[in-house]
């Protein structure tokens, strides 16, 4: 990605995690990346086309986790290690969910009034709810083959359902051992976490009291 778009991507996303998206204004955040508000303009288009952008580096982010979790590490037995590869899909997809409203909102299709809007149905970079779990399934069935897509199918909905209900605390050992037995293999060393990706931009507190229900 070009420095300068990157550049403005982060001033817009950290004028995010202080305000609504509506209260952000172009040319604060074009001051903040150091640039004019014209080529803030003449890179994205405007406010919307900036939203929709952070609204896809928030899916890429995700999904980079989603592939450091899937990757190969220490463990001996095969079976054990898809499904520690697995029980890590879900507690990032938990945690990244919990941590990063755009997530959430791509996860689940709850969009708040205070985030950028997603981009609109029928077009290219449309996501509709369910998209990007999908996604994560064929992503982990091609990593972990010849396990099952419907393990891995199980793994991603396991985790949207504490996404959308959370318990008392996020998935941990006790909950991923429980995963591992739906998942219908043995339970194995303890999961390994993705590394931890860069923090992602974060509502204000009281927006983030409403991006949590």
């Amino acid at each position: 990605m070009p420095a300068g778009r990157e550049s403005l991507l982060r001033a817009a996303g950290a004028a995010l995690s202080a305000r609504p998206w509506p209260a952000v204004r172009m040319v604060e955040v074009a001051a903040a990346a150091g640039v004019s508000r014209q080529t803030l303009y003449n890179e994205f288009g405007g406010k919307d086309g900036l939203g929709r952008a952070l609204v896809r580096r928030a899916a890429e982010e995700y999904l980079d986790g989603v592939d450091r979790a899937l990757a190969p590490g220490p463990l001996s037995a095969a079976d054990a290690d898809a499904a520690g590869r697995l029980a890590a899909v879900a507690e990032w997809t938990v945690r990244a969910a919990r941590t990063r409203p755009l997530v959430r909102a791509l996860l689940t299709g709850g969009w708040e009034p205070a985030l950028p809007a997603p981009p609109p149905p029928g077009t290219r970079q449309a996501l509709a709810p369910g998209d990007l779990a999908r996604t994560v399934r064929d992503r982990a069935a091609a990593a972990l083959s010849p396990e099952p897509a419907w393990r891995c199918e199980l793994a991603v909905r396991l985790a949207l359902s504490y996404v959308i209900a959370p318990g008392e605390d996020a998935i941990g050992d006790r909950a991923t051992a429980d995963l591992l037995r739906l998942l219908g293999v043995p339970a194995g060393p303890p999961a390994r976490p993705p590394a931890q990706a860069p923090p992602g931009p974060r509502l204000s507190a009281p927006n983030r009291t409403a991006g949590a229900r």
